[in-house]
């Protein structure tokens, strides 16, 4: 028995891993975050699977229904949105089960900040403008912030930010972010990216909150970054005609000779 913890993506059923989907329909037993986890992703359970909502249920009622499959010898196959490397609580749940000694594998899922950038069919990272994107949230009652990671400190590097579960204090966000990025910064907010229902609005830090409005949930990402709707930026080398790469040998003494690894 063991307890695969699968990463569902973003919103859209078929924006799941051919691993993920293959798992989920192995296992007897399905546990997913139904508040986003999008109910299309159930059909590749197999017939007669036993399927838990867990979004009311404490950890330890979680575990519990772990520990029941486990006695039962079933495999679980536990659903979390986006991928299960940030703010999955997935952590605490894989602690509980190193305790009770019952295996788990972990496979990823496609992050929401990709969705929202393909919505916005973007690069994150251009030449000469931007090269890092920072996943960040700000302080909510789960988990706090820790002091060092402000938004601050992160538009200090003038990175691209993806500014998770904070559209609610947007007004906050806009006014540390300007100092650092300047008014006319871009802006996009991204909701329920690739659900059927999916907002999209563009603006810049001046004007993003009047283009909000009302109606926005937590849910929904924030990008900020000068990369965003830039068509002045630098060529990558990658493709340039002059660069010697290992699978295009150039000049006299190329650096990675023909036939060489």
């Amino acid at each position: 028995m063991t307890v695969h913890f699968i990463g569902a993506g973003p919103g859209a059923p078929d924006l799941l891993t051919l691993r993920g989907r293959d798992l989920i329909a192995a296992s007897p037993v399905c546990l997913y975050a139904g508040s986003l986890v999008p109910e299309g992703v159930l059909a590749h359970c197999p017939p007669g699977a036993h399927i838990v909502n867990t979004a009311p249920l404490s950890l330890e009622q979680i575990l519990a229904e772990i520990s029941t499959a486990h006695a039962a010898g079933h495999d679980v196959a536990r659903l979390h949105s986006g991928d299960l490397s940030v703010w999955s609580a997935m952590g605490e749940q894989l602690r509980g089960l190193r305790a009770l000694g019952i295996p788990y594998t972990v496979t990823p899922g496609v992050p929401s900040f990709a969705a929202a950038a393909a919505t916005l069919e973007a690069e994150l990272t251009l030449p000469g403008l931007s090269q890092s994107v920072v996943l960040t949230r700000t302080s909510g009652r789960a988990s706090a912030m820790p002091s060092t990671e402000s938004l601050a400190n992160f538009a200090a590097t003038q990175a691209v930010l993806a500014i998770h579960l904070s559209v609610h204090v947007l007004p906050r966000v806009v006014a540390e972010l300007t100092p650092h990025y300047g008014a006319d910064c871009p802006v996009a907010v991204v909701w329920r990216a690739s659900w059927p229902d999916e907002r999209v609005v563009r603006a810049t830090l001046a004007t993003i909150e009047a283009a909000v409005g009302e109606g926005m949930e937590r849910t929904a990402l924030i990008l900020v970054g000068h990369t965003l709707g830039a068509e002045d930026f630098d060529h990558s080398r990658l493709y340039a005609g002059d660069y010697d790469r290992r699978y295009r040998p150039l000049g006299t003494a190329p650096r990675f000779p023909a036939g060489t690894e």
